[in-house]
């Protein structure tokens, strides 16, 4: 695999690495697979459906402290990548999963990324999935991600997802669907800051299905400038279950946010709360930091990194 700086920029942005990670990965640059490798107790295996491009990701049964990096990079501008990709996490497993996309878009033509990512983490296993998308380049075509993840989490299993969009992405349309099965345990956090002009939808479906099942949503987002954020989460309880979403969001500029978290409980014992909060910087926050000698844009970078991390 030869990989120039601009390939090395990408991954260490969305997968924090700075060389060919040790174990299994799946390395993507403009639509194809460039790095490749499985190891004894995860298997990567590339699907035949020509129209359904992508992978199957096999983690056998009682896998423990192991982990899987399947990062996309995209440089090429005017490129439209689609990529179906298939997670089995075996039971009483215990992984990470290290996936995202960064595109560098130097041109006049769109680049986008559509992923879509079916996870089951069957029963007892523990699953982290962290999925980061960043966006860069001069040139004045549309960086485009459009990730959608569809996650179901067996008996008695776990998941913890970690999504982050914080730089270049000029349009995204984010779709998040979890079914939670008895005793199951879902924790998700989404982080997204947009300026400029940039837009972005979240939109996520969380059915807890089975007898105690447990979620918990958080959405910590900034609006910048004219951008324009759309946040929707949905908890339906059919069973005896707890479900909490909560999202804050930053608003600064001319940006636009709408946050709607929602719950619909289908079982008398469905226990179902949610919080939303969308409010500016508070001046006696920034007063505080720029008293110890920093400048007002320190200050404002140092309170909303501390928000979004």
């Amino acid at each position: 695999m030869t990989l120039n700086a601009i390939d090395k920029q990408l991954l260490e942005a969305v997968a924090e690495l700075h060389e060919v990670p040790i174990g299994a990965y799946n390395i993507r640059k403009d639509g194809q697979a460039v790095a490749r490798n499985s190891t004894a107790n995860i298997v990567i295996i590339p699907k035949t459906d020509q129209e359904k491009p992508g992978i199957d990701i096999l983690v056998k049964p009682g896998t423990k402290n192991e982990s899987v990096h399947i990062p996309v990079i995209l440089s090429r501008t005017g490129l439209h990548d689609l990529v179906y990709n298939t997670f089995d996490i075996g039971e009483d497993a215990d992984v990470v999963v290290i996936a995202g996309c960064g595109i560098h878009n130097a041109g006049c033509e769109t680049t986008q990324h559509d992923g879509i990512h079916e996870i089951r983490v069957r029963r007892g296993a523990r699953l982290r999935y962290i999925e980061k998308h960043y966006g860069e380049g001069l040139g004045e075509g549309a960086r485009i991600l459009n990730p959608q993840t569809i996650l179901t989490v067996d008996e008695g299993a776990s998941a913890e997802l970690e999504l982050i969009q914080i730089k270049g992405v000029d349009y995204t349309r984010r779709y998040t669907e979890v079914k939670v099965h008895e005793g199951g345990n879902l924790r998700m956090v989404e982080k997204l800051l947009t300026h400029g002009t940039q837009e972005a939808k979240s939109f996520m479906d969380i059915y807890l299905i089975g007898k105690n099942a447990n979620a918990q949503v958080i959405a910590r987002s900034v609006g910048q400038d004219c951008s324009v954020q759309n946040f929707r989460a949905v908890l339906i309880g059919q069973a005896p279950c707890r479900g909490h979403v909560e999202c804050d969001s930053i608003i600064m500029d001319q940006a636009r946010i709408e946050a709607s978290p929602q719950l619909r409980a289908e079982n008398t014992e469905a226990e179902l709360t949610h919080e939303a909060a969308i409010g500016k910087i508070a001046g006696d926050q920034l007063i505080k930091l720029m008293s110890l000698g920093l400048t007002e844009k320190e200050a404002i970078d140092t309170i909303l990194n501390g928000f979004l991390r």
